[in-house]
């Protein structure tokens, strides 16, 4: 995945993150498993401990609010 496909997919997930309040059409930001697929998509690192999903997830949200 390019870094542009990157930042737009996980730019459309920050916007409805904050819209919504951890939440979107498919569910809530705490279980879903998008932010890491397309980490893996983009940089080819599988993320699976729990830990390291939150971590990813408040570096591309900028917080922890809803999670």
């Amino acid at each position: 995945m390019t870094e542009e496909a990157f930042q737009k997919e996980t730019a459309m997930c920050r916007e409805l993150y904050q819209k919504n309040k951890g939440g979107c059409a498919w569910g809530k930001c705490k279980t879903c498993g998008v932010i890491p697929l397309l980490y893996k998509l983009h940089k080819g690192v599988f993320v699976e401990k729990e830990e390291e999903i939150k971590a990813l997830k408040k570096e591309v949200f900028g917080d922890d609010k809803y999670l």
